[in-house]
């Protein structure tokens, strides 16, 4: 890493200082790694503003609040490790909005973040504790449905403080669904209300970063009294001290210390406690002694909300109602990707000029469609079948004949045709070994059925939908 920055020392006198040419190799990685039309699209436009390695602190500036939000979300944490790799001491990346007369005339929104409220902790980093927290994952900005409502209101309850009948708080999730969100909202929220209090907020990963590195340096007596010292500690993606032995002791010490000076303490993983491997059994009885919360993938309903509320946002952009009802519909593996796309279509819309309609969106995010598409299997559409006419999946697969098992044994066998790749044979050999021919007949049968019976037609369509999401 020292290498790194050695270089770019020697090349300052072209650049004017070893901060800018730091910068300048930085942005010629990103350029090679991304892309050429990621980089000019994304990161042409950002600017070095300021770098102290003293206080350990980049500031880099953007023309807009879209763009910043757009880059925070995909690219700040390469930023931070490609400035640690020029320069070990920097700690932290800010992205701040430029002069508003060096911005070009680009569409430019108001981030929902950035609402007028009494929040002076969200845009004030100096306030004791803020460091680490994002100012525009707050509450007002995150969108609830049922999928997440149960998360969501555990999370205000703990962040507004007094007694709460549970702690710790563990969110878990896939990736993308909101825990981070959740988690930053719960310690700026938690700084309106104590402006003084000391929230630490820290992924598992620089846990163990950190963890180690204060046993080399044989000073792990700072880094336990900063953690147990907290009003509010959060750990972000537990998952990855999994296997990781002298971690997880301090980890079940500082979890200890915290829940018995009755302090929160929250914590994230991508799954349940039951379903972490590698965690000692301690360490999973402590996280589900308090709520155990689930943020679930969005449904179609709240990914059509989540599109409108970042909608909001952006004024002078005009998405018809039918491109946002093809997004929340076709983008549905996590709510990252789901407002990444939103905004890949509304920057190309606005850097070409072209109008926003289903044609450019499908144009546009092309590769994006291609790696969401639901990958329906066969195993599902067997369960999903035989719930749908109330019996058992085993006789999916069995020797009866019986009419009320045989005809749902046809219209799976007619839905494994439709909704995947897999050849006749292979269909055949996934409904207990039978022939191909057997599958052509059943989905004969199911196409005839289905033009001459309405109630089958209804229930096919039915069971379509329900596969497809």
């Amino acid at each position: 890493m020292r290498a790194s920055f050695d270089r770019a020392e020697h090349s300052s006198a072209a650049t004017g200082s070893p901060a800018d040419a730091a910068w300048e190799m930085i942005r010629a990685g990103l350029r090679r790694d991304c892309g050429v039309r990621t980089f000019d699209t994304w990161l042409k436009s950002l600017q070095l503003a300021d770098c102290d390695p003293d206080l350990g602190m980049v500031r880099l500036t953007l023309p807009s609040q879209f763009l910043i939000n757009w880059v925070e979300s995909h690219f700040l944490d390469r930023l931070t490790q490609a400035w640690r790799a020029m320069i070990p001491s920097i700690k932290q990346v800010r992205i701040e909005l430029a002069d508003s007369s060096a911005r070009p005339a680009l569409y430019e929104a108001e981030p929902v973040a950035e609402v007028q409220t009494d929040e002076p902790v969200a845009t004030d980093p100096a306030l004791p504790g803020a460091a680490g927290l994002e100012a525009r994952y707050t509450f007002e900005a995150f969108v609830v449905g049922k999928a997440n409502e149960v998360a969501y209101n555990a999370a205000r309850t703990l962040a507004e403080g007094g007694r709460v009948a549970f702690n710790p708080l563990f969110l878990h999730g896939q990736t993308g669904l909101g825990k981070t969100h959740l988690m930053h909202a719960i310690g700026l929220e938690h700084l309106r209300r104590n402006p003084n209090a000391n929230v630490v907020y820290m992924s598992a990963e620089k846990f163990m970063f950190e963890f180690v590195s204060a046993m080399r340096a044989k000073d792990t007596l700072s880094f336990k009294t900063r953690l147990r010292s907290a009003d509010l500690l959060m750990i972000d993606d537990v998952q990855f001290i999994a296997g990781k032995e002298s971690t997880q002791e301090e980890f079940f010490h500082t979890m200890n210390e915290v829940i018995s000076a009755g302090k929160p303490l929250v914590i994230s993983a991508d799954r349940s406690p039951q379903d972490l491997e590698g965690v000692e059994s301690r360490i999973l009885s402590r996280l589900s002694w308090g709520l155990v919360a689930d943020v679930n993938p969005a449904d179609f309903e709240l990914r059509l909300n989540i599109i409108s509320k970042k909608l909001e946002a952006m004024p002078n952009v005009a998405v018809p109602p039918e491109v946002v009802t093809f997004l929340a519909k076709r983008i549905s593996a996590n709510v990252r990707e789901l407002e990444g796309a939103l905004h890949r279509v509304v920057a190309y819309a606005t850097l070409t000029g072209r109008t926003i309609d289903i044609d450019f969106a499908t144009t546009t995010l092309a590769d994006l469609l291609r790696a969401s598409q639901r990958r329906i299997t066969i195993d599902e559409i067997q369960r999903t079948v035989a719930d749908h006419y109330r019996i058992r999946q085993a006789e999916m697969t069995s020797a009866r004949r019986a009419r009320e098992v045989a005809r749902p044994r046809q219209v799976a066998m007619y839905l494994s045709k439709q909704l995947t790749p897999r050849s006749l044979p292979e269909i055949g050999r996934r409904f207990g070994g039978r022939d191909h021919t057997t599958v052509i007949h059943a989905v004969r049968q199911i196409e005839k059925l289905r033009q001459t019976d309405a109630e089958m037609d209804a229930d096919v369509r039915l069971l379509m939908r329900r596969l497809e999401g």
